[in-house]
């Protein structure tokens, strides 16, 4: 083995593989007379030793190496956390070796006898490739964090969930993202997005729960002019739109049977037929399901087709509630306080040692984003940049309602600190609460016991930090606004 540098160094590091010795030193010599530092060597084996002990941008390989292959050396390269790009040269090129080499993830391939120019600018072009793929790796790093905060957290839970986005971005396959409103369904699949190939093409979210069946397979697949009264022109359904990028299905569960059954052949043939129309019209996004219901037992019940549930259930990433990653309370409720002291203006802003402790012992029934409106009301009511254990609600600090009944005229006793607006507000949580608890988390059906319409159901839940979509679905379209909402 030899490693040497050229009198630049820094325009990249490239590992050259070949057991030919005349081989290697003429490449050697051409690359550090172009500035590059090189290191060498004869086979599969010190190829390997090498990349798992040097930062390699670019792989030169021999395809013929003894016993071993350039294919070989490509695969190691492709398995490293940050992968070089590779370029294979043989003095046997074929169309079908060319091929294999292109399919495993090779840069480019070249036959001997080559020029010097030729090898120069491939390799340039090589190099720069991988630049500008880990630039878009950090930028999007840097970005991440900024998805509203949700997903922030030290705790073991939350960094499998981290790991697990990390290993599915990269592949093709359909996610299942599951857990309760309010825990980041929506961020995970925006990270997802942002860590994948197609993180610069469309991140589309869709409610599935927003729209009547009519209007919901319109808004999915598209339809033509005419198809029904007020389809005064075609219209691209979501699916198709997305282009390249990722469609995200939230509330899933709660779509109904008779469109499951043709998102399930859209799926199967990944192509859609748009509403009124013969024609079916291929599209290659890629598809993420979000649900709060377990669709296993909605498919036990009968309101969730099994071969749905099989179909979007590829990979599951189970988002864990609150409660069950207390570690990250503290954390995530400083995050929320550091954003909201900037968009204040006011840099003091600090929680006392109590008001953290009690935020510690709340079991947080609308998960993160309750945090969050917790958070958001202390710093902007608040006088003192010291938020104490007053500026949180009255649950949270444990206190009895201020209301009692009077026992003699079964009037309301009404104390000095009572507050009728906050009386109400918890009353009407704790109803939204139980009818949720008793209609299953079926959310159209907890509104029929409150007597209350859909849209109305769902404005009440966003109002009290219940609900992963803040924003009231138009009556024409089901697509989320994005932004910082937790799924």
């Amino acid at each position: 083995m030899s490693a040497t540098t050229g009198d630049v160094g820094l325009r990249g590091h490239i590992l050259v593989v070949d057991d030919e010795l005349s081989m290697r030193e003429y490449l050697e010599v051409l690359l550090i007379r172009e500035g590059y530092s090189v290191t060498s060597v004869a086979g599969v084996k010190p190829a390997r030793e090498a990349l798992a002990r040097e930062s390699v941008d670019l792989v030169i390989s021999d395809m013929k190496l003894g016993t071993g292959s350039g294919l070989d050396v490509l695969r190691e390269a492709r398995n490293r956390r940050e992968p070089p790009e590779v370029v294979l040269i043989t003095a046997f090129g074929t169309p079908s070796a060319a091929v294999e080499a292109m399919r495993e993830g090779a840069y480019d391939y070249l036959c001997k006898p080559f020029d010097n120019e030729e090898l120069r600018l491939l390799v340039q072009k090589a190099l720069e490739k991988r630049a500008l793929r880990q630039e878009n790796t950090h930028l999007k790093a840097r970005l991440l964090p900024g998805l509203g905060g949700l997903l922030v957290g030290q705790s073991a839970r939350m960094q499998s969930v981290w790991q697990l986005v990390e290993k599915v971005a990269p592949s093709r396959s359909t996610v299942l993202i599951a857990g309760e409103s309010g825990t980041g369904k929506e961020l995970v699949a925006k990270a997802i997005h942002l860590r994948s190939q197609r993180a610069a093409q469309p991140f589309l979210p869709f409610n599935c729960a927003a729209l009547n069946e009519g209007v919901l397979e319109s808004e999915l697949f598209g339809h033509v002019k005419g198809a029904f009264t007020g389809a005064t022109h075609e219209r691209q359904g979501l699916l198709a739109s997305a282009g390249e990028g990722t469609v995200m299905l939230d509330e899933v569960g709660e779509m109904p049977l008779a469109t499951q059954v043709k998102l399930l052949r859209v799926l199967q043939e990944r192509k859609v037929k748009p509403v009124g129309s013969a024609a079916e019209v291929p599209f290659v996004a890629r598809v993420i399901a979000a649900t709060n219901r377990r669709l296993e037992a909605e498919v036990q019940a009968g309101r969730f087709r099994e071969d749905l549930f099989y179909r979007l259930n590829v990979i599951t990433v189970e988002l864990p509630p609150l409660r069950d990653r207390v570690g990250d309370i503290a954390v995530l409720a400083n995050h929320f306080l550091s954003r909201m002291a900037e968009e204040l203006g006011r840099p003091g802003l600090r929680f006392a040692q109590e008001t953290l402790a009690l935020l510690e012992h709340y079991a947080f029934p609308g998960n993160v984003r309750q945090l969050q409106n917790m958070v958001e009301r202390a710093a902007t009511l608040s006088d003192s940049d010291l938020l104490g254990p007053s500026t949180l609600p009255p649950a949270v600090r444990g206190e009895a309602e201020p209301v009692a009944r009077h026992a003699e005229a079964g009037e309301p006793s009404l104390g000095s600190g009572f507050n009728l607006e906050r009386h109400l507000d918890d009353s009407e949580r704790r109803y939204l609460l139980s009818a949720l608890k008793q209609a299953g988390g079926v959310k159209t059906r907890a509104a029929e016991l409150l007597g209350l319409s859909f849209r109305s159901f769902r404005y009440r839940l966003a109002k009290h930090g219940l609900t992963d979509d803040l924003d009231e679905p138009h009556a024409a379209s089901g697509r989320s606004s994005g932004g910082g909402s937790g799924a």
